[in-house]
């Protein structure tokens, strides 16, 4: 089976070593599927089945609730605790913008660089797992290594809570969890947690000459982003102590707000995209708890102008952050694979499937090859090299954990 997109020029392997021109065949596979988040991503789950089938992969599927896009577990190892996670997710953004040199969904390879919507974030890693995979399955391991592959990780890791809810749900306990979202190999040991909302308001429309008949949602809303603010204020200047994350606080920001008919029509609608990110899960209670009882306000409010106002907040993802855990099982076992060429633990600005992860009690790392600079953005690649590196890694953790 071959990406759905089309096939790519055969990637030059000559004189690679054997997993290297492995790797890049399936990342060549693996971009050709376009599988851009709110897709189905079947058809690469039944690539990587295909892939992982004859080495006698373990492999179980959990879905969303149209069976339209699915998760993947493939363990290669005893059924015992004491395992690793290889974790990444199938989605990836958008490719419609402008600078693109050649097709988003066929792998290009030119200058050290393998080209393509999803090389970097994160098929690359999942091409370097895979390419592994019989290095894993020929180590007798005594303790197993998992494949976990989720979708529409993009807005809002929404596949990874089964995932891993299963994971915990009926075992076996993996020791640590390597997810490899581009990190230039470093070890991000902390991340902020990423929560998006929308939030409408309901007001009761009029004419512009008599305000009082009407309720405005748009006088309201701002009356809402002005509490956004005062909160952002609030926690910009108690970050927790010794934040490692840069800035130290957490932080809000309102993105967009749509609302009115006209100038001279009382607005009986608005709607409020926004997100806070938090530096320590304290925080994220305590906003969320703000928020909450700020709102409970504003709805009696509206309600007593009119029944018919109301205010309400949907949750669009929530993503809890990394703590930090320097200490933990996972940073010393990735710490050890990689030796002097970790370098100094680092923090991420960006949100990853970690934090869940570390919520169920497996302590987790963010490790993987490439840089998040070219995520998202025409002409996405990931270097040779890096993909040697994390080829590396895990020939490294196959061999370790084959002499424990």
């Amino acid at each position: 089976m071959t990406g759905a997109s089309g096939h790519a020029a055969p990637p030059d392997t000559t004189g690679m070593p054997p997993q290297r021109s492995e790797a890049l065949r399936l990342l060549a596979d693996l971009i050709g599927f376009p599988t851009v988040t709110g897709t189905s991503n079947l058809d690469l789950i039944a690539y990587v089945e295909d892939v992982l089938a004859p080495l006698g992969a373990r492999m179980t599927r959990t879905y969303d609730e149209d069976r339209n896009t699915a998760n993947l577990l493939a363990t290669i190892g005893p059924n015992v605790d004491g395992g690793v996670v290889l974790s990444g997710h199938t989605d990836v953004v958008p490719a419609g913008e402008d600078g693109w040199t050649g097709a988003p969904f066929l792998a290009a390879q030119r200058e050290g660089r393998i080209y393509g919507r999803g090389a970097v974030d994160m098929k690359g890693f999942i091409a370097c797992a895979l390419a592994m995979a019989p290095r894993f399955a020929s180590a007798d391991l005594p303790v197993p290594i998992h494949i976990a592959l989720t979708f529409d990780e993009e807005i809002g890791c929404l596949g990874a809570p089964l995932l891993i809810g299963e994971l915990a749900r009926t075992g076996p306990r993996p020791t640590a969890a390597i997810v490899g979202e581009p990190t230039s190999m470093g070890i991000v040991y902390a991340h902020k947690g990423c929560y998006e909302h929308t939030t409408t308001i309901v007001g009761v429309e009029g004419h512009g000459s008599a305000p009082d008949r009407g309720v405005n949602a748009v006088e309201t809303a701002a009356a809402y982003i002005a509490h956004l603010g005062d909160l952002a204020d609030h926690v910009r200047v108690h970050p927790p102590a010794d934040s490692p994350f840069d800035p130290p606080g957490s932080t809000i920001n309102v993105g967009t707000i749509e609302g009115g008919t006209a100038r001279n029509v009382v607005s009986g609608r608005c709607t409020i995209e926004w997100e806070f990110r938090t530096a320590s899960q304290g925080d994220a209670d305590a906003i969320l708890a703000t928020v909450a009882a700020y709102e409970e306000h504003l709805r009696a409010q509206l309600a007593a102008r009119d029944p018919a106002a109301t205010i309400e907040t949907a949750t669009v993802g929530s993503v809890g952050g990394l703590d930090p855990e320097p200490g933990s099982a996972a940073v010393a076992l990735v710490r050890e694979l990689l030796g002097d060429e970790a370098g100094p633990l680092r923090t991420a600005a960006f949100s990853t499937e970690a934090g869940l992860y570390q919520a169920v009690g497996i302590p987790a790392v963010v490790c993987g090859p490439g840089s998040i600079d070219v995520a998202h953005r025409p002409d996405e690649y990931v270097e040779l090299d890096q993909l040697d590196a994390c080829l590396t890694m895990l020939d490294d953790l196959a061999g370790r954990l084959a002499s424990v």
